[in-house]
Parts: structure tokens; C-alpha cells; sequence
């Protein structure tokens, strides 16, 4: 099986520099854009960079940025995210946008300079073992030790990156072999004999599938971000089953978009920080169809205790992912949009079922009336959640939104309260929770969609992790918009040690802030400062109709907390709810110490 590019031309073979096949490898791949930070063990590759056209470089301030940018690029267009690092710390600043990408099935390159080849374990200067460091944090990794392997190698990558489960690829290429001539194959010249994922489901499994279906009175769609990387069609024949069935669904954090969050057949998020009804009827089910989510314990809650009654199918392109967690009835290997494409069809084959929904609906419903994401509503501070509301209705006319986040409550309250309606407008960092995050994902964003908004929802702690980035987004004309949710606190932080640890605030509250407004200004770009409700909606336009790159540092209320919640170690049906009291709240705690 060739990982080849079905829409590129491979050029004839041709001898080159082992810089030269990088860029020629990235052209024959379709990319167009990479993001790095240059450094003396990859100067010959940034040599071959400045003498051709075809591939544009975004020069980041940190090597991190330069991942997460990758990422957000990668994210938001389905392609795979491509940065470019020197070796040593260059590698190691890497680190954490590798296990990023890895935990959220991210499709990206990293291509880290190394010592040459005959320096490799002397502990020259800026020498790591990347290969080593980097093994249990990527899909694959290659050492390039001859330059007649460097091309073979370049488009390997990118099929091991973009097929099957995508993830993260590391290929460290020693600086001579950089600076070594040898002979260059396209695409089309290379064979991976050992890793082909199976695409298609099992047409009896399937059937299974369909059975337990057409049988259920509490069924649910429980779906994730292999929907999402499955491609856009994965999303359109969701929707239709959800159609034809008339089941209910919900999604994961990284599932958000896959189906249109304002139907009324949308549940909301579900987990920790989900919805009432979703964890409830997750609980409840007698039948869960589980697309492309991998059972993540912020998912799951209490193993022992989490959708007990049910009969479970799960489809995963990952054999691995099933029956890691969760035992499952019904396992279907393959591509999340083929398997959904055959249970639609043979849905519409035989639409006879036994059970009425009626009244699983009712009770769903019944917890729908509880209104889980309601929030006490305020004329004197910006609540955060009502920050996001209006985020929301200002901009959700508009088909070019897309939404980064960085770590933390302001991420939750995004996810409950900013409906997405389309795939691939929510970038967030779902398994590894990187503070950091958002800001450099929101440059990779507006780089692939040049016209588009996108906002970063920020925490004033989180986004000072790679505030260095704005000056990227200065650099290269990005309009990208930061729209912190400034409480002064760590939030989720302070939420847990109020919750679980007696309300002792052990360096949750920062003492000192920047000024936002003047830090922006003295980038180069936009400040705004709002702290009265009844100023948001002006301020928040000001952001958006802004040319350029803005910081808005939107005071909110300091102690609010994001509810509901599922504390870690408890059920789905334990949920604590935002309209129990404070001290029911402080009780809750305590029984989970």
C-alpha cells in the first residue's frame, strides 16, 4: 500500500541534498505552510526554505507554538500539521505538542534537527536522543542515518501520520545528513508492508450492530473526535442516522461540531462538565452506540458504575481502543464514516423496531428541564458563561468562526455554552489539557483560513503560558483575537481546592497580572478592557470588526464555578448542579475526600 498523495505529480528522480528532499517531499505532500524555529542543526533545511516559493514558513517565538500551531492548522483543515525544529531543546520544547497531538489523534509532522551522525552519543553540543524522548509520546519515529532513505522516509511519514488513528510523526535528521547528496523517489515509490489499518467495518458486525439498535428503548450516540477526523462526510451521515432514528446524542469535548449543537436532539457535552441530561441518559441507556471516542476517564466517571444496563457498540478505526476501558458487546473495527455509511443503509433496509422512544424522550426531557448550564444571572459583573453567550450570538451568523481555547474553566464554559455547528471550528487540547494551548493554535487556524475570525478563549493564567505567540500573529498580519476570561484566578485550580481540599488556596491566585491592554499595544496590536455587562456587547464588536490582532481582557466574576460537575471518582447520576447550595456544595466535597 503506497502512502501516496492522490492529488500531487511526483517529479522524476533526481539527485538532491538531503535539505532539498525535505522541501521536495513537503511540495509532493501537498503542504503548503510549516511552522518552526530555526536553529544551527537545521540551517541547510532552512537554506533549501529561502531559495523556493512552494512552502511558506511562519516563524514562531517558541518551539512549543511552533506544535500547537501545527496542530491548530492540522485541526481545523483535516491535513496534516507540519513544524520545523532544531535538535536539543529545540527537540525537547517539541515534547508537549507531540503528546498533545497523540492524545487528541492529531495528524502532524515534526521534523527535529540533530548533531551529526558521527557525533550521536558523545553529548555534543545541543544533542538529546530524540528518538528515545519522544517514543512513548508519538505514533512513529525515525532516526535518518543515510540521505538515500531521507525521501523514502519524508513520505512514509505522512501516510503513518494521516491513516488509521492519526498522530503525531517525529523524523530527526542529523546535519550532515542534511548537507549529503543522494537520490530522491516520490511518493509513489514507497510501500508501507506492515502498518495498514482496516477502513472497513465487518459486514457482520455490523448486523450485531443494527440488532441491538432496531431492539432498544434508551439508546444513545456517543460520539468523539473520530468523527471529526474521519472527514467532513463522517459528520453529514451522522447526522442523517441521527435522522432516521430518532436517537438521542451527545459528544465528547473533542466530538463538539460533529453534530449541530442547537438540535434538539443534541444532549450537549457530556462528562465531568456535561450536560444533566447527557450524563443521565448516558447512565440510564439500554443500548450506547459509542462513535469514535475512546472511553476517557473525564468520560467515564466511576468505571464500576458507568452505564451499567448497557448494551454497548463501539466503532474505533483504533483496534486497540476497544475493550482498553470499557468492555464493549458489539466491536467494530474501521473508518468512523464507512461504519456509520452501513448501519445508515441498513437502517433504511428495515426500519421496523420494536420499542417506542416516547418515553425515553419524556425523561429526557425531564432533565433537559433542569437546566444544567443555568448560571445566577447578574446586572453588576460579567458572569463568564454569560461572556461566552454573547460570543456566541454575536458571531453565530457567520459561517467563518473558529474557536480555540486554552486549559481550564473557561474551556468547559466555552464547550457548554458556544453551540458549533460544523466540524473542524473547535480546536481544543482534550487528553493532555496543555495550558497554552490556544494562542498559537489560533495562529495555525487563521493561517489556513486567512479571512476567517478566530478567537482564542482564554484564561488570564493560561494564555501567559505562550503570550509570546501574539508577536508571531503581529509578524505575519494574523487578525487572531484573545478573548481572556480574567478572574485573577487559576479557576479550575481554586474550584478543586475549594471542592476537595477545605478552600486552602495553595498558589491558585495570582498575585500579580500584566496589563493586558498595554501588554497588546506594545506588541503591535489591539487592547480592550471591559468589566460592565452592559458595555460587553460593544467591546465584543470592537473585537471582532478589528483588522488586526486583539487582546481582550474581560474582567469576570472571581469566584464563579463551572458547573455542573462530576467529581473525579463519582457516577454519572452524581452530579453536582449549580443550583445546590454553597453548603451542599462544601458537603459534596467532603464525602469525596
Amino acid at each position: 500500500m503506497a502512502p501516496k498523495n492522490k492529488n500531487s505529480k511526483s517529479l522524476p528522480p533526481t539527485t538532491l541534498t538531503g535539505a532539498e528532499m525535505v522541501l521536495r517531499a513537503l511540495k509532493e505532500q501537498g503542504v503548503d505552510t510549516i511552522f518552526g524555529y530555526p536553529g544551527g542543526a537545521v540551517l541547510p533545511i532552512y537554506d533549501a526554505i529561502y531559495n523556493q516559493n512552494a512552502v511558506e514558513h511562519v516563524l514562531v517565538r517558541h518551539e512549543q507554538g511552533a506544535g500547537h500551531a501545527a496542530e491548530g492548522y492540522a485541526r481545523s483543515t483535516g491535513k496534516c500539521g507540519v513544524a520545523l525544529v532544531t535538535s536539543g531543546p529545540g527537540a525537547t520544547n517539541m515534547v508537549t505538542p507531540i503528546a498533545d497531538a497523540m492524545l487528541d489523534s492529531i495528524p502532524m509532522v515534526v521534523l527535529t534537527g540533530q548533531v551529526p551522525t558521527h557525533l550521536i552519543g558523545t553529548d555534543a553540543f545541543q544533542e538529546c536522543d530524540t528518538v528515545g524522548v519522544t517514543r512513548a509520546c508519538c505514533k512513529h519515529n525515525y532516526l535518518v542515518k543515510d540521505v538515500n532513505d531521507l525521501a523514502r522516509i519524508m513520505h512514509e511519514a505522512f501516510y503513518v501520520a494521516t491513516s488509521g488513528r492519526p498522530g503525531p510523526v517525529v523524523i530527526d535528521i542529523p546535519k550532515d545528513v542534511q548537507f549529503a547528496s543522494g537520490e530522491y523517489c516520490g511518493p509513489e515509490a514507497v510501500e508501507h508492508r506492515t502498518y495498514q489499518p482496516r477502513t472497513e467495518p465487518k459486514e457482520k458486525r455490523i448486523e450485531q450492530a443494527l440488532e441491538l439498535m432496531k431492539t432498544a428503548s434508551k439508546p444513545i450516540f456517543y460520539t468523539g473526535g473520530g468523527v471529526i477526523n474521519s472527514g467532513p462526510k463522517a459528520s453529514k451521515v451522522l447526522r442523517e442516522l441521527v435522522a432516521e432514528t430518532g436517537f438521542p446524542i451527545t459528544s465528547t469535548l473533542m466530538g463538539l461540531g460533529a453534530y449541530p449543537g442547537e438540535d434538539e436532539k443534541f444532549l450537549g457535552m457530556l462528562g465531568m462538565h456535561g450536560s444533566y441530561e447527557a450524563n443521565n441518559a448516558m447512565h440510564d441507556c439500554d443500548v450506547m452506540i459509542c462513535v469514535g471516542a475512546r472511553f476517557d476517564d473525564r468520560v467515564t466517571g466511576r468505571l464500576d458504575a458507568f452505564s451499567p444496563n448497557s448494551k454497548k457498540i463501539h466503532i474505533d478505526i483504533d483496534p486497540s481502543s476497544i475493550n482498553k476501558v470499557v468492555r464493549v458487546d458489539v466491536p467494530v473495527v474501521g473508518d468512523c464514516e464507512r461504519a456509520l455509511s452501513a448501519l445508515l443503509e441498513g437502517w433504511r433496509e428495515n426500519k421496523k423496531r420494536t420499542p417506542s422512544l416516547k418515553a425515553w424522550w419524556s425523561q429526557i426531557n425531564e432533565w433537559k428541564a433542569r437546566q444544567s448550564f443555568s448560571y445566577p444571572k447578574s446586572d453588576e459583573v460579567i458572569k463568564p458563561q454569560y461572556a461566552i453567550e454573547r460570543l456566541y450570538e454575536l458571531t453565530k451568523e457567520r459561517d467563518d468562526v473558529y474557536i480555540t481555547t486554552e486549559v481550564g474553566q473557561h474551556q468547559m464554559w466555552a464547550a457548554q455554552h458556544f453551540k458549533f455547528a460544523e466540524p473542524n471550528h473547535w480546536m481544543t487540547s482534550g487528553g493532555l489539557g496543555t495550558m497554552g494551548y490556544g494562542l498559537p493554535a489560533a495562529v495555525g487556524v487563521q493561517k489556513a483560513h486567512p479571512g476567517a475570525l478566530v478567537v482564542d478563549i482564554a484564561g488570564e493564567a493560561s494564555i501567559q503560558m505562550c503570550m509570546q505567540e501574539f508577536s508571531t500573529a503581529i509578524q505575519h498580519k494574523l487578525p487572531v483575537k484573545i478573548f481572556i476570561l480574567n478572574n485573577e484566578w487559576m479557576g479550575m485550580v481554586r474550584q478543586w481546592q475549594q471542592l476537595l481540599h477545605g478552600e486552602r488556596y495553595s498558589s491558585s491566585y495570582s498575585e500579580t497580572l500584566p496589563d493586558f491592554v498595554k501588554l497588546a499595544e506594545a506588541l503591535g496590536g489591539h487592547g480592550i478592557k471591559c468589566s460592565d455587562p452592559t458595555m460587553l456587547d460593544d467591546a465584543l464588536l470592537e473585537m471582532i470588526n478589528h483588522d488586526g490582532p486583539v487582546i481582550f481582557d474581560c474582567m469576570v466574576e472571581k469566584a464563579e464555578n463551572c458547573l455542573p460537575m462530576i467529581p473525579s471518582g463519582a457516577a454519572h447520576n452524581e452530579m453536582i448542579l449549580s443550583d445546590i447550595t454553597g453548603d451542599e456544595i462544601d458537603e459534596a466535597g467532603k464525602q469525596l475526600v
